[in-house]
């Protein structure tokens, strides 16, 4: 029997199960916060820094159970940013909404900009790159906006950082779904093999 081929498929199950929690859990922060865009700046401090750290931990994850160097580089420098920007924000929890959306917008893109280096890193599918590439560039975009308009308030930023969420959520579940594809295809062929 091929257990190398049986333990690549294992870890992908692993790695897409939790990109399924991490889109899940995209997409209801971005439902709360785009249903109830009144939060108060503080609430949307305290959910932001609770999903920064959490994407900080899956991408942490994500980096020691891969077996690829650019992966490892790419998923750690993921972590670090979104661990760096949630402890920022709960360091000022009553900054000001034009200082949240300055952080909120250097985050997004800087995350834009690792998700689309990673796309240059070896072993990707093509629909893992395309949709790296989107969520790089949507991520960018969204940066883009909040800088250009850093007034636009916490009810604002709350709703636009909602739709933001849900769509990143969206493209994890994805990319998530090509996981297991590649999963139910890796263990097909050790069937075979062995």
């Amino acid at each position: 029997m091929n257990t190398n081929g049986t333990t690549k498929a294992s870890v992908v199950g692993t790695i897409s199960k939790a990109l399924v929690w991490r889109g899940l859990l995209a997409i209801g922060i971005g439902a709360v916060s785009v249903i109830w865009p009144d939060i108060t700046i503080g609430a949307f401090v305290i959910l932001f820094a609770v999903y920064a750290f959490i994407a900080s931990a899956m991408d942490a994850g994500r980096a020691f159970s891969s077996d690829r160097g650019g992966s490892v580089v790419g998923h750690l420098l993921l972590s670090v940013l979104s661990l760096a920007a949630g402890v920022v924000a709960l360091i000022w929890p009553g900054p000001t909404a034009v200082v949240l959306t300055l952080i909120v917008g250097w985050w997004a893109l800087f995350t834009g900009l690792v998700e689309i280096a990673m796309v240059f890193t070896s072993g990707r599918r093509a629909g893992e790159r395309a949709w790296l590439i989107l969520s790089g560039l949507v991520s960018i975009a969204f940066a883009a906006a909040l800088f250009v308009r850093p007034d636009l308030g916490a009810l604002s930023l709350a709703t636009v950082f909602g739709l933001y969420s849900i769509f990143y959520g969206v493209s994890t579940l994805v990319v998530a779904g090509e996981g297991r594809q590649l999963q139910h295809t890796t263990r097909r062929v050790a069937e075979a093999v062995s």
